[in-house]
Order: C-alpha cells, then sequence, then structure tokens
C-alpha cells in the first residue's frame, strides 16, 4: 500500500484498494452457509411457525372486543385471553430456539472464515508479507471479519424471519379488508426505491471506514511495538506518530458518523408517512358509509402497525448487507491470492534424508523485476560438507538461502536434495531437514522454555538442556531467577543479539537438521560474542551439510568449498587456500 505523502494529509488510495469496487457475488456469500443447510432449515421452520402463531393474536383481540366483552361473555374471555397469552409465550420460545441456532451456525462461519484467511496467509510466500505492512493484514482478520460478524449471525434468520413476517401479516390484513391493505402499501416503492440509495451510500463509506482501520492498525504496530518504540524515542519522533494517529483517528470519527447518519433524513421521512397511513385509516373508519367494526379497525391497524416493523427491519437488512458487501470484497481479495510456493500434490517422502544439496542451473527473478537475482547458478555440496557463500551486499547470498528453504521457488532450474526436486517435497519435510539461522532471530514473547519448544513442541526438558548445552547458552540460562522459565520480552529485547543467537541455535538444534542455512548469522556480533555463538555453531554443524553466509571470511575458511557470488552469479569457487592462489575475487576480499 501506499504511504501518506505527508504528516497530516490523507493517506492514498492504491489501485489494488480501488478494485476492490468489484462486485461480490452473494452466491458465494451464500456458498459459506452450504455445510449448515439442515440447521438453516429448522430455522426457517421455527421462523415460518412462529409467524404463523404471531397472526393469531390480532383475530383474538378481534373476538375479545366485537364479542366477549359487548356479550360479557367470561368464559369466551378467559378463553381468548389464555390463547393471547399461550401465543405470546409459544412465539418467546420460538424466538430463543431460532436465535441459538442462527447465532451457533453464524459463529461457525466466522470460524471458518478466520482460520481460512489465516491458513491461506500462512501459504504466502515470503514476497507477500515483505509487500504487505503487518498492520494491514492484522486489520483483515480482526477488524474486516468482526465487522462482518452480524451480517453473518443474524442476517439470513432476520431477512427469513422478517420475509415470513410481512407475507403473514399481508394475508391476515387482506383477510380484514384488501381495500385497507393497498392503502397500507403505498409508501412500498419510495422505501424501496430510497433504502437502494442509502446501501449503495453505505457501501463506500464501509470500504472507506476499513481502510482507514487498516491504516490505524498499521500505526500502532509500527509505533507501539518494542523496535517502533526504540526508533522512535532515538529518533524524536513521538509527537509525530501521535500527530500521525490522531489524524487517522478523526478521519474515522468522520467516517463512522457518515455511515451512521448516511440516508436518516430519508429514513425519517419514511417515518412520517407510516404514521400518517394509521391516521389515515382511522379517518377512513370514521366516515359516514365506512362498515368496519371498532374490533376490525383495532385488529387491523395492529397488523399494520406489525407490518411496517418487519418491512423496514427488511429494508435496513438491505442497506447492511449492501454495506457488508466492502467487507467481504476485503476478505475475498485476501483468500484469492495465489499461493506461490505450493504443496505437490503427491509429496515425495524422504525416509532417510542424508542432505546432499544440489542447485541445477538456477535462476530467480523477484516479482516483476527485469534483473534476475541469480542467473545459471549450480553448486553441489555433498552431505555433510560445508558450503561458504562470500560476495557483497546484494550479490544474491541471502537468495540462495531462500531457495534451499523454499522461502521462493526458482524461476528456472532445480533445487535438489538426495536427488529429489524440493518442490516434490512436502513442506513439512522440507522445514524437518533444512534449518535456519539468520542474523535476524525472532523470539516470541513468552518463555525461553516455549520459544526452544516452537521448533519442536513435545521436546522434553532433558532435551531442551542437551540443545541449550550444546549452543552454549545453557549456563546463562541457569542463572537466571526463573531459568528457563524466564520471560523473553517482545522479540527477545531482553537478552542481546548474541544470547539471542545461541538461543536460536539451541531451537535450531531441537530440530536436528540435516542441511543448516546460516545467513550472515554472526554479522553484528562483536569479536568476543562471534567466538562464542562461532563455537556454538561448530556444534551445530557437526554431522550436517552446511551453508555459511558471511561477510567476515575468518568464519569461512575451513569450509569445504566456498564459492563467489557477484550479481547473481558465480565468479569462482574452491578452498580457501585454492581461491587465495587464483588472486582473483575472493583474494582481494581477503585482502
Amino acid at each position: 500500500m501506499a504511504e501518506r505523502p505527508g504528516r497530516g494529509s490523507a493517506r492514498t488510495v492504491t489501485p489494488a484498494e480501488k478494485a476492490q469496487a468489484r462486485a461480490v457475488s452473494l452466491r458465494r456469500i451464500g456458498a459459506l452457509f452450504i455445510g449448515h443447510r439442515r440447521h438453516l432449515s429448522v430455522v426457517v421452520g421455527v421462523i415460518v411457525v412462529s409467524s404463523i402463531l404471531a397472526m393469531v393474536s390480532p383475530f383474538l383481540l378481534r373476538e375479545v372486543i366485537d364479542v366477549a366483552l359487548p356479550d360479557s361473555n367470561l368464559t369466551l374471555l378467559i378463553w381468548l385471553v389464555a390463547g393471547m397469552v399461550a401465543v405470546a409465550a409459544a412465539t418467546s420460545a420460538l424466538g430463543v430456539i431460532q436465535t441459538w441456532i442462527s447465532t451457533r451456525v453464524g459463529q461457525r462461519v466466522m470460524h471458518r472464515l478466520r482460520t481460512d484467511v489465516f491458513a491461506h496467509l500462512q501459504r504466502q510466500s515470503v514476497g507477500f508479507f515483505t509487500r504487505t505492512r503487518t498492520g494491514e493484514v492484522q486489520s483483515r482478520i480482526t477488524n474486516d471479519i468482526g465487522g462482518m460478524q452480524q451480517v453473518v449471525t443474524s442476517t439470513a434468520s432476520s431477512v427469513a424471519s422478517n420475509f415470513t413476517t410481512v407475507i403473514a401479516t399481508l394475508v391476515a390484513m387482506a383477510a380484514l379488508s384488501w381495500q385497507l391493505t393497498l392503502v397500507s402499501l403505498v409508501a412500498l416503492p419510495p422505501a424501496i426505491y430510497w433504502t437502494r440509495r442509502v446501501a449503495r451510500m453505505r457501501q463506500a463509506i464501509t470500504a472507506q471506514r476499513q481502510r482507514e482501520l487498516a491504516e490505524l492498525n498499521v500505526i500502532i504496530d509500527e509505533g507501539l511495538s518494542i523496535s517502533g518504540i526504540q526508533l522512535s524515542k532515538t529518533m524524536g519522533a513521538g509527537d509525530a506518530q501521535i500527530e500521525r494517529f490522531t489524524d487517522s483517528s478523526h478521519r474515522l470519527i468522520d467516517l463512522e458518523l457518515r455511515s451512521e447518519l448516511a440516508g436518516r433524513w430519508r429514513m425519517a421521512t419514511m417515518n412520517i408517512i407510516f404514521a400518517a397511513i394509521p391516521a389515515t385509516i382511522y379517518l377512513a373508519a370514521g366516515l359516514p358509509f365506512s362498515t368496519m367494526s371498532i374490533g376490525t379497525l383495532v385488529a387491523f391497524t395492529g397488523l399494520q402497525a406489525g407490518l411496517f416493523r418487519p418491512l423496514m427491519s427488511l429494508l435496513d437488512v438491505g442497506v447492511t448487507l449492501t454495506a457488508s458487501l466492502a467487507l467481504f470484497q476485503r476478505i475475498f481479495e485476501y483468500l484469492d491470492l495465489p499461493v506461490e510456493v505450493q504443496e505437490p500434490a503427491t509429496p515425495v517422502r524422504l525416509d532417510h534424508p542424508r542432505g546432499h544439496l544440489r542447485f541445477e542451473d538456477v535462476t530467480f527473478v523477484y516479482g516483476d523485476s527485469e534483473t534476475a537475482a541469480l542467473a545459471g547458478v549450480s553448486l553441489d555440496v555433498p552431505a555433510g560438507s560445508s558450503l561458504a557463500l562470500v560476495g557483497e551486499t546484494g550479490s544474491g547470498k541471502s537468495t540462495i538461502a531462500s531457495l534451499i528453504a523454499r522461502l521462493h521457488d526458482a524461476t528456472s532450474g532445480r533445487v535438489t536434495i538426495d536427488g529429489v526436486d524440493i518442490k516434490d517435497l512436502s513442506l513439512t519435510q522440507l522445514a524437518e531437514i533444512v534449518g535456519v539461522v539468520s542474523q535476524e532471530t525472532y523470539l516470541l514473547h513468552t518463555t525461553i522454555r516455549e520459544n526452544l519448544r516452537y521448533a519442536k513442541p513435545d521436546a522434553t526438558d532433558e532435551q531442551i538442556v542437551a540443545a541449550a548445552r550444546a549452543a552454549q547458552i545453557h549456563d546463562l540460562i541457569a542463572g537466571l531467577p526463573d531459568g528457563y522459565d524466564t520471560m523473553v520480552g517482545s522479540r527477545g529485547h531482553r537478552f542481546s543479539g548474541g544470547e539471542k543467537q545461541r538461543i536460536a541455535i539451541a531451537r535450531t538444534l531441537l530440530r536436528d537438521p540435516r542441511i543448516l542455512v546460516l545467513d550472515e548469522a554472526t554479522s553484528a556480533l562483536d569479536n568476543d560474542t562471534e567466538r562464542a555463538v562461532q563455537r556454538a555453531f561448530d556444534e551445530l554443524s557437526a554431522g550436517r551439510t552446511t551453508v555459511t553466509i558471511a561477510h567476515r571470511l575468518s568464519t569461512v575458511r575451513n569450509a569445504d568449498q566456498i564459492a563467489v557470488i557477484d550479481h547473481g552469479r558465480i565468479l569462482e569457487s574452491g578452498t580457501h587456500e585454492s581461491l587465495l592462489d587464483k588472486g582473483g575475487r575472493y583474494a582481494a576480499l581477503s585482502s
């Protein structure tokens, strides 16, 4: 998404956001409920029975006024009153059942939407998250799906209930007086027309509101994360961040007001018309030629009042549903994202992976870039051996590492493990075979123990301690007041860079990968810390195929082979000594 051009100005709407204006198929929304047809059929049945029962009361009331009271028939009066109470009790009970079933169905649909979006985003490549702001992703799952909750949980039952009530009421009114029924419906055409206009207005406003909510989420994520706070304080940008948040919040106030007030004057006009119709009917009943009984008049006006409530509710549901299409558009946009790194249809299983890694004429291009990040790269790393990749920043070293872990797929050529294309391995097994430790160590905001178990949920405490000892971090952890139950803090900021690296190494050791990728894992450490971490790396690398990316050549001189990368190509490769003897690029880097 495009950033705002300046402080305090309105954010730029990208072409992708404008494309959300395309229509969302109501059939696709309805498909969300296909698995709940039986429950929805029960809801419809309950609604029909409840609506029919509700229509009995006006006729009972007419009998009370026209027969029981004038004739002083106490027995009939008691039966009629008891019938009215029974009808009210039955409709109330049916309403509770209807609400319980429809809400249950709606919540299950919400659960499916949330999990489907989350699962689909989990399958997206790293490139998607590089292009998309974290706050935007969070807003889709929380704000957009949350905003759909009322529509999903109550719209279907509300439409069925109000529609059935309207039909049943019209039938009952026609039975009492078809002439007055026609008079009562004169307000229906303008009501429908105005409602459609209001719906379109709210849909546009809802789309703007959700984009602004996403912007607010981004500001919160960027401004209140531990890294964001540190940047803000060191740059003196606190006031600017507050102003940015305040501007976004002000725009949300305006959008919320516009959403609530959209079409209110039209609705107010309709209410006046609906109130004038009963008055007209009373007037008509008082004319000399009128033969309508008082009981019929009271029953009819009661039905009419009961007609306008569900009729307006039905129209309001139309407004809400149309406005919510903006939310469905945003959710379906994420669900329709293509998965760049696909699971194989029939994955190959490596029962005893050895870790023989090969790159066969691999070329890779990022997105729509016209320049290849890698071009014709071929590498052969026998099982248990080590490869070091060296070169200037941006030469393509980290791209090679990302292809090994299949964070991206090669544009052409193959990456194989033990002769099997990694595209044919399940992503789960590939993650078991390939372990990655990078410079940017990410620790979860939980205990050290749970951070280590993230790699192997069923790891025993003994295995956790053994991994920590091998990573040269156990003594430090054991010396903490809470030991392995110490909270690491947001992104591990409680620990130094070297300590975080060793915790990450212990976490990788628990997985016991056959291929280890070390992506500039010591470039930000001081010499003493680097030596401690390097000892942990030596323990971690023992017996494994290791690919190391490093700027400091002292850390790679003992590798079985070294490849010098430049602009996505291999310039030269060999051992430390042989490359020095060549006097080429490696020798120049070493000097």
